[in-house]
């Protein structure tokens, strides 16, 4: 398994593939843990959506969604957040 959350030059040390923990956090809307999973199936199609960890913030705002996919390489990680990061519901990545 890789580190959680591994400075900058151990990601190019990492040993692919490998399995890591990737964080997601937006507002807490119907279809957000459903689109995300979605996302995350694109890259990893053996990605099981019963597996994501759902943590809702306080007050039920937000919602954040720890996924555990298969990374296979650094820019296959790297393609993964790119998407994340840019997707309308998402308001970080970890």
């Amino acid at each position: 398994m890789c580190n959680n959350n591994p400075p900058e030059e151990h990601l190019a040390a990492m040993v692919y593939p490998c399995e890591m923990p990737i964080k997601v956090v937006g507002k807490s809307q119907p279809n957000f843990a459903q689109e995300i999973a979605d996302v995350i199936r694109e890259f990893d199609p053996e990605f099981d959506p019963a597996s994501v960890e759902m943590r809702p913030s306080r007050k039920g705002n937000y919602l954040g969604l720890t996924f555990r996919i298969t990374a296979q390489s650094r820019q296959h990680l790297d393609d993964i957040y790119q998407r994340l990061h840019g997707h309308p519901l998402v308001s970080f990545v970890l």
